[in-house]
């Protein structure tokens, strides 16, 4: 068992104070938006191991994993998913709105990536899509409250939330929404804005943002991502989504092909192990229209707020139909008994209140440790401590 050293990217959307917070440290005036746990390649944590000459270094643990797969993972998930750890754990703190974005499933991304390894398009390419092979399901739990955009609303509520604006470049929208069945309806009208004249586009985002802002209620977080992101067509992507607010403890999770864009709070997040992310908006960056719309479910839905099962040990699970990630939390009391936490597939072990004991090691907030699959470990203390593991 090792505590983990980690990364903090810096992205422009990341909060000044939100991780410097929850970690007891002095902020550095930059923008802290992810600390990362795991084995990614981009910024695998660091473990320390013995030098030759008595000394200390600190060691990837991408390294760790790649000398003996079997004894770090365990066979059944080095079985399943091969000899990398299938899961990477975050805190992720948003002061601005991310990227409006959707994930490919298994199937789009293994030929995505193919293609474009045959079309010799570097990694690093701007106009890359698919840098891995992988899926990227996501599941976030909020520590503070915590706002986003995830799945599209119902056509016909969509329908009506725009007219009630009142903006004429809007109604071919309306109509759109109101005479097709939801699958072309959403199709067609994500197309219409994404392939619309430039300079249209951004006269109709202010036009709609000024309309938002003046309406307020329930109109008025679409007002505030056009402040960020001013005649950004992501703007009006987003008024086809669910508006979402978790409480503390609420989990939201992102299957493949669901567009969705954080806005606000600190959260811990659990993902397979990937980058592919198709883009729709808030973004300079690179947004591969024809793509985005292959990888998109056209399908209206609640965004569907996950509150974790007690288990009696007191694990409460957050359930999701993925295996390369499993996310529960304890929320431990004072005096609380011991719990067993050995299991035969790897842990991250992420602390966000408290002092909880991970065998010898206290973690305060923001601590974290590895435990390689079948490692014998128990949590004790008063905290809370987040658990992140395969399903294999």
């Amino acid at each position: 068992m090792d505590r983990l050293s980690n990364t903090v990217r810096p992205y422009a959307w990341g909060s000044t104070t939100a991780i410097a917070e929850l970690l007891g440290t002095a902020p550095t005036g930059e923008p802290q938006a992810e600390m990362w746990m795991g084995a990614h390649p981009g910024a695998p944590s660091r473990v320390t191991r013995p030098t030759p000459d008595g000394g200390e270094r600190e060691v990837p643990l991408t390294d760790v994993i790649a000398a003996d797969p079997e004894q770090e993972l365990g066979p059944a998930a080095v079985a399943r998913f091969g000899p990398r750890l299938p899961f990477l754990l975050k805190l992720l703190a948003a002061a601005a709105p991310l990227s409006l974005q959707v994930h490919p499933d298994q199937d789009q991304a293994r030929a995505g990536h193919a293609a474009e390894e045959s079309a010799g398009i570097p990694l690093d390419a701007p106009h890359r899509n698919y840098r891995d092979g992988n899926h990227k399901p996501e599941l976030l739990c909020a520590l503070t409250p915590f706002e986003g955009f995830c799945g599209f609303r119902a056509p016909a509520e969509t329908a009506d939330f725009l007219a009630a604006l009142d903006v004429d470049s809007l109604k071919p929208y309306v109509d759109l929404l109101r005479a097709h069945p939801e699958d072309a309806a959403l199709r067609e009208v994500l197309t219409a804005v994404l392939t619309a004249d430039p300079d249209a586009m951004a006269a109709t985002v202010t036009e709609t943002a000024a309309a938002c802002e003046r309406l307020g209620g329930a109109h008025a977080p679409y007002a505030a991502l056009a402040h960020h992101h001013p005649g950004d067509p992501g703007v009006l992507a987003a008024l086809l989504l669910n508006h979402v607010l978790l409480q503390p403890g609420e989990g939201l999770y992102l299957p493949a092909g669901v567009p969705h864009a954080y806005v606000s709070g600190l959260g811990v997040e659990v993902m397979a192990n990937s980058d592919n992310v198709l883009r729709c908006g808030l973004t300079p960056k690179h947004v591969d229209v024809p793509e985005l719309l292959r990888v998109v479910r056209f399908t209206a839905g609640d965004p569907g707020i996950l509150r974790p099962e007690a288990s009696p040990t007191g694990e409460e699970v957050y359930e999701t139909p993925v295996e390369e990630f499993r996310l529960s939390r304890y929320a431990r009391p004072e005096g609380a008994a011991p719990v067993d936490l050995t299991a035969r597939t790897p842990q991250i072990l992420l602390a966000t209140a408290g002092t909880p004991r991970v065998g010898d090691l206290t973690l305060a907030p923001g601590g974290s440790v590895f435990v390689p699959a079948g490692e014998p470990v128990e949590l004790s203390g008063a905290g809370t401590l987040f658990r992140a593991t395969v399903v294999a």
